[in-house]
This record gives structure tokens, C-alpha cells and sequence, in this order.
């Protein structure tokens, strides 16, 4: 049996390539002051937090369906999902936020979230 040659590996740089000046745009994005970095921030959690929420909420109406649950614990899953909606709700008003504002745009995927909720698409 013979050992796989492996192509050479181009030679270790100990400095990372000189970058570019940003222009218009990209330096725009750039600055940013506390206030911006804050809510941009709480705009990046809330977004991963109405995921999740859209994605639990999507698996518990598939259960119902399935007949997996019982009356009780759909009637425990729809009072918590309430819940957890009213608290986005909060959190986006606190931090300036509303709910479109967490729809990431993923070019040519599409939107991150679910417009109307789980029961579109």
C-alpha cells in the first residue's frame, strides 16, 4: 500500500495581507457608536429567539395534529407560546424593535423567518 502524496502547502505568512481602504457603504457599517452596538445586538438575540419560537410553535401544532398530546399539555403549549410572544413583543418595543425588523434577508434563500408565522408556506 503507498501513502497518498499531498500537494505542497503554500508557505506560512506571519502577517495577514495589507487590506483595502473601505469605501462608501462598508465604512458606513463600520462606525458604530454604543447605542447602535446595543440594539444591534438585541436585534441579533431576539432574532435567534423568534426562531426558536417560530420553530417550537411549528412542532407543537405537527403534535397536535399527530394526536401526541394531551388536552392539557396542548392547552400548556399554547399559554407558553402566548407568552413568549407577548415577551417578543416587549423586548422588540423596549429596544426600538419591531417583529419585521428581525427578518434576516438571506439573498437568494430568501427571508430567515417565517412572515405570518407557521401556518404560511
Amino acid at each position: 500500500m503507498t501513502a497518498a502524496r499531498l500537494p505542497p502547502t503554500a508557505p506560512h505568512r506571519e502577517e495577514p495581507p495589507p487590506m483595502s481602504a473601505p469605501s462608501g457603504a462598508a465604512a458606513q457599517r463600520l462606525r458604530t457608536d454604543p447605542d447602535t452596538v446595543e440594539r444591534d445586538l438585541a436585534k441579533l438575540v431576539l432574532t435567534v429567539v423568534e426562531l426558536l419560537r417560530q420553530l417550537m410553535e411549528r412542532q407543537a401544532l405537527h403534535r397536535v395534529d399527530k394526536g401526541d398530546l394531551t388536552e392539557e399539555q396542548e392547552e400548556r403549549i399554547g399559554m407558553t407560546l402566548m407568552i413568549l410572544q407577548r415577551r417578543m413583543d416587549e423586548m422588540c418595543a423596549r429596544h426600538g424593535l419591531r417583529m419585521e425588523d428581525l427578518n434576516l434577508d438571506l439573498g437568494p434563500l430568501g427571508t430567515l423567518l417565517s412572515p405570518t408565522g407557521p401556518t404560511s408556506g
